[in-house]
């Protein structure tokens, strides 16, 4: 570990905490989840401190680390569907909603088609199987550029590519994806 350019760990929440929050923000679009994100680099930056090299400001190799971490959310995400709780009117009785054949009276019109949320959830999770198979790097890119909807010049930067190499990549990463999809997901 190089000390004098990583500085200490008990620093990096008050000196870089405040721009890996903001990142986080902006890509998860809620405090909360943008709070467990960043503590979750944190803790990850500390078990990897003394893989840090020093070819990029401790800033920047924090953010690649918040970068993946919130991948990984967004890949939770799309292998869990959260359930709401309902909100039940005080003083409602069950013979309000149903009627005396235990069928709803008048479904909720803002459950959609369960079918379609089934094909849904089923399509995430082989788009994330499909994702697995690309190499490494054309599927981190795909995620970057479409899923987190990073800036080109920052993917370049951060890849080391050329523009010009991205959109090539992008093309052979969509592909690659189509044609897992074509194999594993039946129309």
């Amino acid at each position: 570990m190089t000390e004098n350019t990583l500085g200490t760990p008990d620093t990096w929440l008050d000196e870089h905490g405040a721009a890996l929050y903001k990142y986080a923000l902006v890509h998860t679009r809620d405090p909360h989840r943008a709070e467990e994100v960043v503590q979750e680099t944190l803790l990850a930056a500390l078990q990897a401190q003394d893989r840090y090299t020093g070819g990029a400001s401790v800033r920047t190799w924090l953010i690649g680390i918040l970068k993946h971490k919130i991948i990984d959310l967004f890949r939770r995400d799309a292998r869990e569907v959260p359930l709401d709780d309902p909100e039940v009117p005080e003083g409602a009785t069950e013979e309000e909603h149903f009627d005396a054949t235990g069928h709803w009276c008048n479904a909720p019109s803002d459950w959609g088609n369960p079918e379609e949320m089934l094909e849904r959830g089923q399509f995430m999770a082989i788009l994330q199987r499909c994702l697995e198979v690309l190499p490494p790097r054309l599927a981190r890119l795909f995620m970057l550029r479409e899923v987190m909807e990073e800036d080109t010049d920052n993917i370049c930067q951060e890849m080391a590519i050329t523009p010009t190499n991205l959109w090539t990549m992008l093309y052979r990463a969509r592909i690659g994806l189509r044609q897992c999809l074509d194999r594993n997901w039946a129309v």
